[in-house]
């Protein structure tokens, strides 16, 4: 029976290898939409968010498959979990248990992957043993997971191409720079990079957000007058460019 559990510890305890490695700066620069976010929710394919950062536990899922203490996670896949977690311990919420006195975890939805169990047992000893092991980091803490930031306030401008006369309206990131704006729009014109990118004729610095180049978001405006913002969004205007090394 002790053998029994020393298994079933180790499989939840022990350290999984990650098939990702991100660089922190290109990680700090890219951000995400909360829709982007919703779209990753399987099991196979796991994103959450908390603290306003965004993490794919899709290795993570791999890994603990079949394993009831995933429930909790699966169940808020694709979802914002700050809820879970003290902004100033970055970490797993804390509270006295009502029947133990003891101070332990808050996990109200079950407990979930890493977290002790609230409850005396005969193996508490072992999960002791593993807080205490400098080498183990819970999913939470473990930062080759996060792949970059939640927006904040997101927008809608209206990207217009005067070549091909094609007209794209797309949800973006508030502070993320233009040149991640023509990134997203290259699902849409592969060649977005061969154009000139304008706004009322104004040349437009890629290196800088809408609201540094002078696109200010007017929504607060909107809803005092209580019009459809979508109706009046920025336009952006894409004249073709004849240096075709950047297409």
């Amino acid at each position: 029976m002790t053998t029994q559990k020393k298994l079933s510890l180790d499989s939840e305890f022990e350290s999984k290898p990650t098939t990702f490695v991100l660089n922190s700066k290109s990680v700090d620069d890219k951000y995400f939409t909360p829709s982007e976010v919703e779209t990753h929710n399987s099991n196979d394919d796991l994103w959450l968010s908390w603290l306003g950062s965004v993490y794919n536990l899709t290795p993570l899922a791999e890994a603990y498959r079949g394993n009831p203490l995933m429930v909790p996670i699966l169940k808020n896949a694709g979802k914002d979990i700050s809820h879970w977690f003290d902004p100033k311990t970055q970490s797993i919420k804390m509270h006295i248990h009502p029947l133990t006195g003891v101070l332990c975890s808050y996990t109200p939805e079950g407990r979930f992957l890493h977290i002790p169990p609230p409850l005396p047992r005969a193996d508490a000893h072992e999960y002791k043993n593993i807080e205490n092991n400098s080498t183990f980091t819970p999913w939470w803490l473990d930062s080759s997971y996060r792949i970059g930031r939640l927006s904040q306030k997101t927008r809608k401008v209206k990207i217009i191409n005067t070549l091909t006369r094609d007209e794209h309206v797309i949800e973006v990131c508030s502070e993320e720079k233009l040149s991640a704006i023509q990134e997203r729009y290259l699902s849409y014109n592969s060649h977005a990079k061969g154009y000139m990118w304008k706004r009322l004729c104004s040349l437009l610095d890629m290196s800088l957000t809408l609201e540094q180049n002078g696109i200010k978001s007017e929504s607060e405006q909107f809803d005092t007058l209580g019009l459809d913002e979508d109706q009046w969004l920025p336009a952006l205007h894409l004249y073709f460019s004849d240096d075709l090394t950047v297409a």
